[in-house]
């Protein structure tokens, strides 16, 4: 996976070992991680972390079409503030997952949401790929807000993915792009 992708404030682009302390500051923290198990703990510490990367750019390069792990970093500023997924979801691998986590210091500027949309945008263009899924613990309102603003569509409660009582949320090519109230959709930038 080598894609570049972007947004009007964002780029998302393949994690790279030099993002260790970035990544850290994201995935070590207890408010991120705690919405991630069992799929991911928490991360202990910068050489735990380190580890995660070099297993996360490995699986990348094998990874089929059009999966992947993207860090998010503010363009203005290049800082990596965030990752997000597209995944396959256990068990069985039939539904593509879209997933974001953001540091907290990040949270409540739209960042998530716009992430979301630009990964979105590119992986329902992908050949084979008519819908994709975000997965949601009850309690995570932020998370199922965000789904929301990307334009995901509730369908309901399942504990087919993980053995958690999860809200599933879905979004298909064709309503991509169907306007929200009070939200422009944002342009997406190809890097």
């Amino acid at each position: 996976m080598e894609h570049i992708l972007g947004s009007e404030r964002l780029t998302l682009r393949p994690w790279a070992l030099d993002d260790v302390d970035a990544a850290f500051a994201i995935y070590g923290q207890r408010d991120v991680a705690r919405w991630l198990s069992p799929a991911m703990d928490t991360v202990s510490d910068r050489d735990a972390m380190r580890l995660v990367l070099q297993q996360w750019i490995t699986e990348d390069h094998r990874a089929p079409p059009p999966t992947g792990r993207w860090a998010v970093e503010l363009r203005a500023e290049e800082r990596v503030i965030g990752g997000v997924i597209l995944l396959y979801l256990p068990p069985g691998g039939e539904d593509l997952e879209i997933g974001w986590q953001l540091e907290p210091g990040a949270w409540g500027h739209g960042y998530a949401s716009e992430a979301g949309h630009a990964i979105a945008h590119w992986a329902l263009r992908q050949p084979g790929v008519d819908e994709l899924f975000a997965v949601v613990r009850t309690a995570n309102v932020r998370a199922a807000a965000t789904a929301g603003r990307i334009g995901m569509e509730w369908v309901g409660e399942t504990d087919k993915y993980y053995a958690l009582r999860l809200q599933v949320y879905r979004l298909r090519a064709g309503d991509l792009d169907r306007p929200l109230p009070g939200r422009s959709t944002g342009a997406l930038r190809h890097g």
